[in-house]
């Protein structure tokens, strides 16, 4: 069982994340959040933290970097009872981060809508997989949930118990794993495409 004390939510849908959030909050977790999400959670006075306040960076290049950044990776990546890993952390002002939930931009709604290939390109996600590979990578210390109909389940562990058992997260790890590489497929099948067509 690992306790979670500090959330990093960053969603495309939003169906439930509220919920999930006030759940969370009232269980003692720091949410950290950006952009749309983050608004949601201001609106329906779900405390939140926003990433850019915590990192000291902004949004930049119209929403393109977001969580691209040194101090959200490293909270995500760092191991608890590593000594190392707690003086780096420590020393540079890290919050250890136990909890991703991430959605993602919707890439093949997108292509499947006939949007132009700029618009397209556009809705490849960055930040959200590399979020979503590292909180499953780190499975061990973090929980990384990609699945919205997973929110409630998981916010009520933690209400209940305080945090998530192993076997729960490794679970998770392998639907993250999962998500992402059905993601990178549909992106790879539009690329391959466009290069058929070309020919």
């Amino acid at each position: 069982m690992i306790p979670i004390k500090n959330a990093l939510i960053s969603v495309y849908r939003k169906e439930g994340i509220v919920e999930m959030g006030q759940v969370l909050t009232d269980s003692g977790v720091t949410i950290y959040s950006t952009g749309g999400t983050a608004r949601a959670f201001r609106e329906a006075d779900v405390p939140v933290t926003d990433v850019a306040e915590y990192t000291g960076n902004p949004e930049i290049l119209d929403g393109r970097v977001k969580t691209l950044d040194y101090k959200i990776h490293a909270g995500i990546l760092m191991r608890p009872g590593h000594p190392k890993d707690e003086a780096i952390v420590a020393e540079q002002g890290v919050v250890c981060i136990d909890l991703v939930v991430c959605n993602l931009y919707p890439f093949q709604e997108t292509v499947d809508s006939g949007a132009s290939y700029e618009d397209c390109v556009e809705k490849i996600d960055i930040g959200g997989p590399t979020m979503i590979r590292a909180g499953a990578k780190n499975h061990e210390y973090v929980a990384a949930v990609v699945n919205p109909g997973m929110y409630g389940r998981v916010a009520s562990l933690v209400a209940s118990n305080g945090g998530l058992n192993k076997g729960l997260r490794k679970t998770l790890a392998e639907e993250a794993f999962k998500h992402t590489a059905e993601y990178d497929a549909q992106v790879a099948k539009f690329f391959e495409k466009q290069l058929r067509e070309q020919q």
